[in-house]
């Protein structure tokens, strides 16, 4: 088992049992319960698990801030629309557009590096904001090619789609149809993305990426080309990122600027790693269950917890479940004051990336 994540166990016992508790209850979802909206939860934590991981590579492992990440995940929702409708939505198809939205992203993920070389920090910040924005734009004004503000619909390969049922698991009656299967392709492949970038971190080259993060010029003194680590992270992080926003699309059955490319897709990237800590990937799995898992229940538990009465009259008027919105902007706020490394960072002093280890030499290998 620490071998598979990379002898990069939690340091804490709870978080390590609720990390756990999380990933059996999203393996086991689907099979127990006939709830859509549940399983629709679950697949958007699971696309959302990678995604905020990579913005963690990028922001906690290097040190590099950029708020560009929304326009991978739109060129990975995007190329695999177009690939499965050029395709007559084949799986072959749907590979193709990925892959190219994947070799799109890593050229754009190196021209984010190279910026980051000339821009001060929080200049480098704005101008990746702002091509955030134009991306957003462009993809709402190239209706020939993006379909503009109302997007593509596409469908997926038939063996994935809800139509075909295959059997019924036997204690719960719940049908096992290519939906399912679907959801456990995103949950395999978003597994493998999080391993791996788990392993990144882990290997000498995330070493060195934490070297850079803590003292840029200590690093190239020692003989690191920073340059090159820094563009090496940039572009696996957009690919990883570009891989969430194509099982995001394929879980949808849709792409558009408002699901992938909106500036409600960064905050709830920026909003999971604040909860959930940007010290460690395991942070984006604590945090993506709490954002997502309010997002879908805050409104319900504050109409269940405030009586009618009080919500309706002029002194409730905030505490009305139509409020929900406001009270994730506070549990935000409060999140920054209490916890300011998250809910991981609280039980892993001492542990990556915010220990102190001797960086490795040049020619170090493990």
């Amino acid at each position: 088992m620490k071998r598979l994540i990379s002898y990069d166990l939690p340091a804490n016992a709870w978080i390590a049992a609720l990390v756990a508790a999380i990933v059996l209850i999203l393996a086991v979802l689907p099979l127990t319960t006939p709830s859509i909206r549940s399983v629709n939860m679950a697949a958007k934590i699971i696309v959302f698990i990678p995604l905020a991981a990579s913005f963690i590579l990028l922001i906690g492992y290097t040190g590099i801030v950029s708020f560009a990440h929304t326009v991978f995940f739109g060129i990975g929702g995007y190329g695999l629309a177009l690939g499965l409708l050029n395709s007559d939505a084949s799986v072959s198809g749907m590979l193709t557009g990925l892959m190219l939205g994947v070799a799109l992203s890593a050229v754009f993920g190196l021209i984010i590096a190279l910026l980051s070389l000339r821009i001060r920090a929080i200049y480098f910040a704005m101008v990746t904001l702002v091509a955030a924005l134009v991306t957003s734009q462009l993809a709402s004004r190239l209706t020939w090619l993006t379909g503009g503000q109302d997007g593509v619909s596409f469908d997926i390969p038939d063996a994935l789609s809800p139509g075909v049922r295959y059997w019924t698991v036997p204690f719960s009656d719940v049908p096992v149809t290519g939906k399912v299967l679907l959801y456990y392709a995103l949950f395999a492949i978003a597994a493998l993305s999080f391993l791996a970038m788990l392993r990144i971190v882990n290997s000498p080259f995330g070493r060195v990426l934490q070297a850079i993060r803590e003292n840029e010029f200590r690093a190239s003194a020692l003989g690191y080309p920073t340059t090159w680590y820094k563009a090496v992270s940039s572009i696996l992080a957009a690919v990883f990122a570009t891989i969430a926003g194509g099982l995001y699309a394929a879980w949808l059955g849709y792409v558009g600027p408002g699901s992938t490319l909106s500036l409600n897709v960064l905050t709830d990237i920026l909003l999971i790693i604040v909860i959930g800590g940007s010290g460690s990937l395991y942070g984006a799995i604590l945090g993506a269950v709490v954002i997502i898992v309010s997002e879908n229940y805050l409104q319900s538990l504050i109409e269940l917890l405030i009586p009618v009465s009080i919500a309706k009259s002029p002194a409730g008027t905030l505490l009305s479940g139509d409020r929900w919105l406001l009270w994730l902007g506070v549990l935000y706020v409060v999140a920054i004051y209490l916890v300011p490394e998250g809910i991981v960072g609280m039980t892993r002093s001492g542990g990556r990336p915010g220990d102190r280890r001797a960086i490795p030499g040049p020619n170090h290998s493990r």
